[in-house]
């Protein structure tokens, strides 16, 4: 197996014009169970440096958590982890 090929999968989530700060941190907690803490953490990455990684896994569980942020709203895309 190739070492690229062992490289994981990761969620980024991009930051948009429409949603609310207070709503990112909610959905972060709802979807992936961060605590408040974490969730604010990862969306004022996504505010202040334009996205942030929010989940990481296997390829199927990426485009998975991907269409969930997408029906609540979010710009999210996956890639693999550098």
């Amino acid at each position: 197996m190739l070492e690229s090929e062992d490289r994981p999968w990761v969620t980024v989530v991009w930051d948009d014009p429409v949603n609310l700060m207070h709503y990112v941190t909610y959905i972060f907690q709802k979807l992936f169970g961060y605590s408040k803490a974490k969730a604010t953490e990862l969306m004022m990455q996504v505010h202040q440096e334009g996205k942030a990684v929010v989940s990481s896994g296997s390829r199927d569980k990426m485009e998975h958590d991907v269409r969930r942020l997408h029906a609540a709203g979010l710009w999210a895309t996956m890639q693999r982890d550098d």
